[in-house]
């Protein structure tokens, strides 16, 4: 008798589950906001382009005898053009890293913010090479 009425409670059970599922429909899921806008790919060409000065008047730098005032990337630059590049590549992903993290934890506001300040930091560090080797 245990048996039967276990039956007959998880029947009905099931019954009233797909009674409700089909009379309701679920809302739409909030949309999520795409990473790659035009503001983030206008940033990240903003960044590489800014990278690669950087790149090319830090070699002209050490070519005349300047050093390295990055300590992370002394290693690299000091390897000539192709450690350049690694450092280069490292510190590209290390700047789109951050920005892509900020989006997928839905700080918007902090990645904008903190691709620009990238952008700028970058831009004085590009303003003094060429500052000290031309």
């Amino acid at each position: 008798m245990k048996a039967l009425l276990t039956i007959l409670l998880l029947a009905a059970a099931a019954q009233a589950q797909s009674f409700v599922a089909s009379g309701s429909a679920l809302p739409d899921a909030p949309s999520h906001r795409q990473f790659w806008t035009v503001e983030n790919k206008m940033n990240a060409g903003i960044l590489a382009s800014l990278i690669a000065v950087d790149a090319v008047t830090t070699q002209r730098g050490l070519n005349r005898g300047l050093t390295e005032g990055n300590p992370l990337m002394r290693p690299f630059v000091t390897r000539g053009a192709a450690g350049e590049a690694v450092g280069s590549a490292i510190g590209f992903g290390a700047g789109i890293g951050v920005g892509y993290l900020l989006h997928q934890t839905h700080h918007y506001k902090a990645e904008r913010i903190t691709m620009r300040l990238i952008i700028g930091t970058e831009s004085l560090v590009v303003a003094n090479n060429i500052a000290r080797t031309w």
